[in-house]
């Protein structure tokens, strides 16, 4: 029995491994830093590196950028996942880089993905190694630099956007994938009807990675020079789960979106990105503690109920669980979104939280200081003070709670909107028996 042998290996890497492009005219999107004259494709092009950090979403091609970093300036790559290693794989890297540039007089790109997760000590470990020269450091993170990377590292590499694909980008990609015989799916001859396609380049939201991977899966579903189908594409992307990111930039810019919409009076949006979070996985509570801040900051006093509706909000959420308690909390974005607006107590806090820093020496009247012995009575602490209740209209005309030097201080300018419109009329009131006493609170 003869034996059989073959001429060839087979790949068995993922689609979106044998894709990966393998030159810059190969690499898709991007284009304000690959783009024809741009500084970086320039910089390549001349086999030129520097250390660098790529700020994007997954799937965005920050791995690729960094394999055709590392080609183009013929430099020796190690890779480091931020995940599973510590310093120790950071040492083992560096005296890797050491021992290639004196063996072979060779560079190193040291490949750093999802830096964001290595903690300050470990970042510095990098340091001393950039600076020397012993490695070209590119780090990849889908987090925001400026708060998960040390100021130290950040200053010795260039920050990147990483923009998120465009829908013709992934549609490019995934044709790119269909056509290509050599490491794509050319040879199988499958059709990609336009519908299908639009459809699986939207579900993927820019990111290649995710659309090559529906696109295999998928292809393993129908014969060669078969079709794909909307019911394949169903069939491998499940339930379309929400771009979220429980604790990343993406989440914060739904938090902000529920938080502006709500001070915009837009209840429907303020719905709309609540339920985002809801279906992306969040957690409903952390948008119950950001409604209360929403309530003291832009609803304030113009309707002091907000406070309380988003706190029953809250508690019912504990009392009934999520189904119901999820509902509690639409109810309190919708009052809010609905309710009248004013930040006058906001902007009066931050007046009188700065002012209290700059004159934090000035002394209490006497008259406010309270008297508990009679040392400190004999001292003056409380005299003439003014007891409110036994005044006329339960209020001391004239009287002064400043400092001195600050009493004519004034932080809050309440609004004609909703209730505060009485507050206002009220304090108008009161300006006038101050007027009348020979003095003015207010101007």
């Amino acid at each position: 029995m003869s034996s059989l042998s073959f001429n060839f290996a087979p790949d068995f890497r993922p689609l979106a491994a044998r894709m990966r492009p393998r030159t810059i005219a190969e690499y898709i999107g991007q284009a304000h830093l690959l783009g024809e004259g741009q500084p970086l494709r320039q910089a390549l092009e001349a086999g030129r590196a520097h250390s660098m950090m790529l700020w994007g979403p997954p799937g965005t091609g920050k791995t690729t950028l960094a394999e055709l970093i590392a080609h183009y300036s013929n430099a020796h790559v190690e890779r480091i996942s931020a995940v599973t290693s510590g310093v120790k794989d950071i040492r083992a890297a560096i005296e890797q880089a050491q021992a290639v540039a004196q063996s072979r007089g060779q560079r190193t790109l040291l490949f750093v993905d999802e830096v964001h997760r290595f903690n300050k000590s470990q970042q510095d470990a990098f340091l001393p190694f950039i600076e020397d020269g012993t490695v070209i450091f590119i780090g990849a993170t889908t987090e925001n630099p400026s708060f998960e990377i040390n100021n130290a590292l950040l200053s010795r590499a260039r920050v990147y956007l990483i923009k998120r694909l465009s829908q013709d980008e992934i549609v490019h990609i995934i044709t790119q994938a269909l056509t290509d015989p050599e490491r794509g799916l050319g040879q199988r001859q499958l059709v990609m009807p336009t519908d299908v396609l639009n459809k699986l380049a939207q579900l993927c939201d820019g990111d290649a990675r995710k659309a090559l991977n529906l696109l295999e899966l998928m292809s393993d579903m129908v014969a060669d020079g078969g079709s794909f189908t909307t019911e394949m594409l169903v069939q491998v992307a499940g339930h379309q789960v929400a771009g979220f990111d429980k604790n990343g930039d993406q989440f914060y810019d739904l938090i902000s979106a529920v938080h502006k919409s709500i001070r915009g009076s837009a209840p429907d949006a303020a719905l709309y990105w609540f339920c985002r979070i809801l279906e992306g996985g969040g957690d409903p509570l952390y948008v119950a503690r950001r409604l209360l801040a929403i309530a003291s900051e832009d609803v304030g006093n113009a309707d002091p109920n907000a406070m309380t509706v988003a706190l029953n909000a809250w508690d019912c959420f504990h009392r009934v669980g999520p189904a119901e308690g999820e509902r509690a909390i639409a109810q309190a974005i919708v009052y809010l979104a609905s309710a009248p607006k004013s930040n006058a107590v906001y902007t009066a806090f931050k007046a009188a939280r700065a002012l209290a820093r700059e004159t934090g020496q000035e002394a209490v009247p006497y008259h406010l200081r309270n008297a508990p012995t009679k040392l400190m009575a004999e001292m003056g602490f409380g005299a003439e003070y003014r007891y409110a209740h036994d005044e006329p209209n339960a209020y001391a005309s004239g009287e002064n709670y400043f400092p001195e030097p600050l009493q004519e201080s004034q932080f809050y300018f309440p609004t004609e909107r909703g209730f505060e419109k009485r507050i206002k009329d009220k304090l108008a009131q009161l300006a006038q028996l101050d007027q009348a006493s020979g003095r003015k609170r207010y101007e």
